[in-house]
């Protein structure tokens, strides 16, 4: 009865496997156990799940018809057997012997289809972080943006002039410049004698701090519009600066030139006049440092980037020269404002501004490696991405030690140490994370943006906890008088505001009743 089942009136040379399980379909073979169940005592079939189909819903289970099919269909070898020489079966459209022998890819599907929905879940989403690449948005230029701007203006409007000039001098760049200049001059210790409560002329001159704030934004913009004059046709091959007044034509060469040297001139006079020939002298050597060294030299070496850091670190010793040099009881050299035991706050303030460029630079320029590359500039965002992330990564841990020192010769109080470290904190984590993630992942923005707030948090920070603020606002609000507190000068400070008043130097002490 079987043969006759399994011999058809014409046999060719090949039977596809699914016709020969039609034919033998109703055949009654010796029932076989499936190997993904076990054996039952009394044979009894297998204990249900615990649970239904319907939790495991993306699970591929078993139907009434698969086991059926299981148990009753025969096996490849015992219908091999029964057909006569010549005779071979194929695979195609065959189930189940096709997908008995199914390829690796095939099993490895099983394999994912098989897999909880929570997991499934969880590993496709991290796949897609791990793939999609995030894109990094950086904010266009400032002299970008207002070079776009003024073309909504009229174009012989003294509006549309002004911003074209304003956007020569990086307004952007020159405002933080003068922040950290403004700070350094407010953070430096005043002497006892030179108090408030103890002359009649002021600690700080706010005439002092106007001069000097202009003048070092003047300075910064004549430095940022030589860099501008130098290097419009590479300017053009980068989305950033495109849109530079100098690269769209809407200012001629000449009249940039003329900007940055009246600017350079009233800049570095203004702190000359105002100020002292020690700050004069560090604004025109920024000026020749960003503009004759850093300028061309972003198209030779990698090392541009020390350069710049260097130039952006003096703009703070400018500020505290300057506080030093009003605070003085007679003319002092370039020696005593930059190299005495009092300036080391300003050396320290100049490293933090150091530092701090690393950071928020590299993060940058990785945004737009590929710009760089094309434009010719040597940047290590892309001569060599990993020293990138481990160099902004490594100055980032600086601001640590930095501010503790700050602490430490007593620029700022104690407080300063804890609140500065939750701000170092955040850009140390976000360094980490652009380090370990080669600048992917959205890395490289949130460390942009972690600079960009950084400095002017720390600034302010420190500002507020300088040495003795919050005393001298304690005893006003007590009501106590100078004679009360612990402020008079001692017999040395005395005797050198005794020398000082002898040679004219110096304002005489304002009388307090006894």
């Amino acid at each position: 009865m079987h043969s006759s089942l399994l011999r058809p009136s014409r046999l060719e040379a090949s039977i596809c496997l699914q016709c020969l399980l039609r034919l033998s379909k109703g055949t009654r073979l010796p029932r076989r156990r499936p190997l993904n169940q076990s054996a039952t005592r009394n044979g009894a079939t297998a204990a249900s799940p615990l649970f239904g189909r319907d939790y495991f819903s993306a699970n591929r289970t078993n139907t009434a018809a698969n086991v059926s099919d299981n148990l009753t269909a025969p096996s490849r070898h015992q219908i091999q057997h029964r057909l006569p020489s010549g005779v071979e079966i194929t695979d195609h459209d065959g189930p189940p012997f096709a997908q008995s022998r199914k390829p690796r890819t095939g099993i490895l599907n099983d394999a994912l289809q098989s897999e909880l929905p929570h997991r499934r879940r969880k590993r496709l989403k991290d796949h897609q972080k791990s793939t999609c690449v995030t894109p990094d948005i950086i904010p266009p230029d400032a002299s970008s943006r207002l070079s776009t701007i003024s073309t909504t203006l009229p174009p012989t409007s003294l509006r549309r002039l002004f911003s074209l000039y304003l956007s020569l001098s990086k307004p952007r760049l020159s405002f933080l410049i003068v922040l950290t200049t403004a700070a350094a001059y407010s953070l430096y210790p005043v002497p006892a004698v030179l108090l408030p409560h103890a002359t009649a002329s002021p600690s700080l001159s706010t005439m002092t701090l106007v001069f000097l704030t202009s003048g070092t934004a003047l300075c910064s913009a004549s430095a940022n519009a030589l860099n501008m004059i130098m290097e419009p046709e590479h300017d053009a091959k980068m989305s950033r600066t495109r849109n530079r007044p100098l690269v769209r034509g809407y200012i001629g060469r000449k009249g940039a030139l003329a900007f940055a040297a009246v600017a350079g001139v009233i800049g570095v006079g203004s702190l000359y006049y105002g100020v002292n020939p020690t700050v004069s002298f560090l604004g025109g050597l920024n000026i020749f440092l960003y503009a004759g060294i850093y300028t061309p030299m972003k198209r030779i070496s990698v090392l541009n980037t020390w350069v710049g850091a260097v130039v952006g670190g003096i703009p703070p010793l400018m500020g505290w020269a300057a506080a030093a040099g009003q605070s003085a009881t007679g003319n002092v050299g370039w020696q005593e404002l930059l190299l005495s035991q009092d300036s080391i706050g300003g050396w320290l303030l100049a490293a933090f501004l150091y530092a701090w460029q690393f950071p928020h630079f590299n993060a940058l320029s990785w945004t737009i490696r590929d710009e760089y590359k094309h434009a010719g500039y040597r940047m290590l965002a892309w001569v060599n991405p990993r020293m990138n992330g481990r160099v902004a990564f490594r100055y980032a841990l600086l601001s640590f030690p930095i501010c503790a020192a700050l602490s430490w010769f007593e620029i700022t109080d104690p407080g300063f140490l804890l609140t500065s470290s939750v701000v170092n904190a955040w850009i140390v984590r976000e360094a980490w994370k652009f380090w370990r993630e080669d600048g992917y992942r959205g890395s490289a923005r949130g460390l942009f943006w972690a600079g960009v707030w950084h400095l002017p948090v720390v600034m302010v920070l420190a500002m507020a906890h300088k040495q003795g603020l919050w005393e001298g606002v304690w005893q006003r609000l007590n009501g106590e008088t100078p004679e009360d507190g612990d402020i008079w000068a001692g017999e040395e400070e005395l005797a050198v505001l005794h020398d000082s008043r002898l040679s004219g130097s110096l304002e005489p002490i304002a009388s307090v009743d006894s």
